[in-house]
């Protein structure tokens, strides 16, 4: 799988031809996530824009949606009193502006439906709506008037259903909403009035800031009346108004999903159309607590996650879900990133045996892009816990296929003396060399195979320990048949024998040096795997703690904008809260340790890479010694040569010597002999 594959597979997207139902309630009335819809998420492998609708029953959330999706129809549009929506419906299209985004629309149960059983059901289906959405679409009609603000009463109740830590369950830390709740549009259908205040034009921003201001006192009634706006203004980054006059005629209401645009109202479709532009082009990519980036398949598993917390009477938690989707997305990128690596291997496996460096340069690659894979896909590895995982298993995949090229390699190499020996071995059983002066032409021979393997499998990884092997094999034919050789003296034998014991175990250093420079090639090709590895690590943690500073900026940002309106309004209680939650960002900010867990990742790993060098180093080490003592026993076994060849020769110039005298001796004898006849016969 190369890069461009996996670049592929991550941009994969799903366009659904309708809505389906994502989350509903089962037989004993908990809410649940339909499999079906899951499924679907599975499958988008896109950055996504959530974009949910919530509002009381009958107020024409599913038209603006059905709008978004760019169909006339599409979520079911009621048409009675009844609410028609039941829990959350779902709807997956093409990002109309953003490439290589996918949309998903959230059509929520209208909230405040007199057959609901459950009085906390409205609250948990807002809640859900929020946690997931990365824009939050209001919907009401009529004004924005105190009634309608206290009919979002859900917002409220926020802080009780939703927690951003963990460590502190009765701590209220809802003024840390602001940095992970989704922007806020109001959506005031069927509006009439004309936007002005005090006789001034205003625009549908204004409005709804008009709307939300707060009173001054500290009476009950002023408490009740700014306690919602308060929210509104602390838990959301930003907030949006959109004013749509009536569709169309009253009798017209109920089929209006099948009305054609000219029974629409011109000025609806203006207002929506602005509406749907305004979404497409401002609503953000969904983010996690820490800012990850959210995938379809991230959201399925952060909905199941949220919906069976709430199932199970817990309060929803943005830390422990953060948690369990960095568990969940950080096995699967470990998985993913050693997919990429062993698919690419395995391709070349094809390709074997090769040269070391050639396996070393491809491992070195894959395992840089498997690193990539795990790091577009992880996030959270604090302590570098699945990292550490990818690592070893690509190790271990190493190390397996060096021993598959070692094999191939070891196969080729056993084939080519096969055949440079096949004459030989033909010469060997019909005892060619069974005669004097059989054991010179045998090493000549075998001289001419070593030669000739050594040309053809010089890049070869086994070469030298297959030729030790051969040699070694060779040597019972040597040895027999030099003893079995007439031609030459026990001492002349002798000196052969020693020699050929020095070749054996030259070759033989010969094999281990290849040995020890394979392990150094390893080792070096370890270092820069594992440099590039810390390099990767170190941009990815530079990138986390970039979006969390990002976070907190824009969160700061828009406190900083709250509390200067408040000063400006004279709130200067609300102004000093304001200030002490900023403060409090700024101390959070300061203290994160995302820079002290940077450093006891690349620690753990240089350790793991230090213990892994260390290990080899310590081969290096044993395989030094041994050639070390062989190269001590070659010298020892080249001096007892080079001496018993001395004394051969010695003794054979002695003999000589003696030879010489004894023939001086006899010749001086002969002459004796001559003269003393020549007298007689005188």
């Amino acid at each position: 799988m190369n890069v461009q594959h996996t670049t592929q597979i991550q941009q994969l997207q799903v366009s659904m031809d309708k809505p389906v139902c994502f989350i509903d309630t089962d037989s004993a009335g908990k809410l649940r996530v339909q499999q079906s819809a899951l499924k679907i998420l599975e499958q988008i492998q896109q950055l996504v824009v959530v974009v949910a609708v919530v509002g009381l029953y009958r107020t024409g959330k599913s038209h603006l949606m059905n709008r978004l999706a760019g169909k006339q129809t599409g979520f079911a549009l009621g048409s009675t009193i009844e609410s028609k929506t039941k829990g959350i419906w779902m709807w997956c299209v093409s990002h109309p502006t953003k490439a290589g985004t996918t949309l998903v629309l959230l059509d929520t149960e209208g909230l405040g439906d007199m057959d609901k059983g459950d009085p906390k059901h409205d609250t948990n289906i807002f809640s859900l709506a929020v946690l997931l959405s990365s824009t939050l679409v209001y919907n009401s009609r009529g004004t924005i008037d105190n009634k309608a603000v206290m009919e979002l009463q859900y917002i409220t109740e926020l802080s009780e259903c939703i927690k951003v830590k963990s460590s502190d369950e009765d701590a209220d830390d809802s003024s840390e909403f602001v940095k992970f709740f989704p922007s806020f549009i109001w959506a005031v259908r069927d509006f009439t009035l004309e936007l002005k205040i005090d006789g001034k034009d205003v625009t549908e921003d204004e409005y709804l800031e008009f709307a939300l201001k707060l009173k001054h006192g500290t009476s009950r009634s002023v408490i009740e009346y700014n306690f919602p706006r308060e929210c509104i203004q602390r838990f959301f980054p930003s907030r949006k108004c959109f004013t749509f006059p009536f569709p169309t005629a009253p009798e017209n209401m109920s089929h209006l999903g099948s009305l054609a645009s000219a029974d629409i109202s011109s000025e609806f479709l203006k207002v929506t159309d602005h509406f749907c532009k305004f979404v497409f082009h401002d609503s953000s990519v969904k983010r996690l607590k820490v800012g990850h980036t959210v995938t379809g398949r991230v959201l399925g598993h952060l909905a199941k996650t949220y919906v069976d917390t709430i199932s199970s009477g817990a309060v929803p938690c943005l830390e422990n879900a953060v948690i369990a989707m960095a568990t969940i997305e950080n096995k699967a990128a470990v998985k993913e990133g050693l997919q990429v690596y062993q698919s690419e291997m395995e391709k070349l496996k094809d390709s074997f045996p090769l040269e070391l460096k050639d396996v070393f340069s491809e491992h070195q690659h894959l395992s840089s892009t498997a690193t990539q894979a795990f790091m577009k896909r992880s996030f959270k590895d604090t302590d570098g816990k699945y990292l550490k995982s990818l690592e070893e298993k690509i190790i271990k995949l190493f190390d397996e296929h060096l021993c598959q090229n070692e094999h191939a390699s070891k196969k080729r190499c056993e084939e080519i003396l096969s055949s440079l020996s096949a004459p030989m071995m033909v010469k060997l059983k019909k005892g060619f060399y069974a005669k004097p002066g059989g054991y010179d032409l045998f090493c000549k021979d075998l001289e001419d195979i070593v030669n000739k393997y050594n040309s053809q499998a010089k890049k070869e990884v086994k070469a030298e320990e297959i030729l030790e092997e051969f040699l070694k094999q060779k040597s019972v034919d040597s040895k027999a048949i030099l003893q079995a050789d007439k031609k030459l003296t026990e001492k002349e034998k002798k000196i052969k024998e020693e020699k050929e014991k020095a070749a054996l175990l030259e070759q033989e250093i010969k094999a281990r040096e290849e040995k020890l420079r394979q392990l150094e090639e390893k080792m070096e090709a370890v270092r820069q795997s594992n440099e590039e590895r810390m390099r990767q690590m170190k941009e990815k943690m530079d990138e986390e703690m970039r979006l969390q500073r990002e976070e907190t900026e824009r969160a700061m940002n828009r406190k900083l904008r709250e509390q200067a309106d408040l000063l400006q309004k004279s709130f200067k209680e609300e102004a000093d809260v304001m200030r002490q939650e900023m403060e409090e960002f700024k101390r959070q900010n300061t203290e994160s340790n995302r820079a002290g867990e940077l450093v006891a990742i690349l620690e753990n790993s240089s350790r793991r890479h230090e213990e892994e060098v260390a290990t080899m180093m310590q081969q290096r080490s044993v395989q030094m010694m041994a050639i070390q003592q062989m190269i001590v026993r070659s010298e020892a076994e080249i001096n007892r040569a080079r001496e018993f060849a001395a004394i051969v020769e010695n003794s054979s110039r002695r003999h000589e010597e003696l030879m010489a005298m004894m023939m001086q001796q006899y010749r001086a004898n002969m002459m004796a002999v001559h003269s003393s006849n020549g007298c007689r016969t005188m």
